[in-house]
Order: structure tokens, then C-alpha cells, then sequence
């Protein structure tokens, strides 16, 4: 991989970390009250957002290191591809259900 191609990335998954927190800002209303919870004085609400972001990226990773291990292990032995299909579409499955559930986790207070 080429020195452009991992700053690129490495920008993208910056940005992919950083993007929740501007969805969850607040308003920059100078006349509003502040809204302070009962339990506790720090918002944490910043924090779902990135926590949602780290899920994904691990998600992602995770399903991307699955296929291209099972496509190198398909190359090399022909024979047991339908076998090893079969596993990486498992294994997709519970990282998807995982990562759904991390999700859900993440944005509910």
C-alpha cells in the first residue's frame, strides 16, 4: 500500500470516529437553559457517538480480515470452498448481529 493511500485511510477512519460528535452537539442558543441531568453533571452524549463509530470500524475490520482470509484459503484449496463459504457467511453474521446490538447499546441513554 502507498504512503497517499494509508494517509487517505487514515483520514477516513478519523473522520469516521469524529463525525458523531457534530451530530450530537449542542445548540448554540445563548438564551436556553442548560439542561442538566439529575444523576449526573457530566454529558456524556458525545461519547455514544464515538463509541457507535469504534463499533463499526472494529465491525468492518473484523468482516474484511473474514473475506480476505477466506478467499486466500479458497485459492489455495479449491476443494473445501464450499465449506469455508459457509463459515465466513456465519461468522459475517454474528459480527453483524453483535455490532447491531453494540449499536443499539451505544445510542440508547
Amino acid at each position: 500500500m502507498n504512503k497517499i493511500a494509508k494517509i487517505a485511510s487514515l483520514l477516513f477512519v478519523l473522520a469516521a470516529i469524529l463525525a458523531p460528535c457534530a451530530v450530537f452537539a449542542q445548540d448554540s442558543d445563548a438564551d436556553a437553559a442548560p439542561v442538566v441531568a439529575a444523576t449526573s453533571s457530566v454529558d456524556l452524549t458525545p461519547l455514544y457517538g464515538i463509541g457507535a463509530g469504534l463499533v463499526l470500524i472494529g465491525a468492518a475490520y473484523g468482516i474484511g480480515k473474514i473475506g480476505a482470509n477466506s478467499v486466500e484459503n479458497m485459492a489455495r484449496q479449491p476443494e473445501v470452498a464450499g465449506k469455508i463459504q459457509t463459515a465466513m457467511i456465519i461468522s459475517a453474521a454474528l459480527i453483524e448481529g453483535v455490532t447491531f446490538f453494540a449499536l443499539i447499546v451505544c445510542m440508547l441513554k
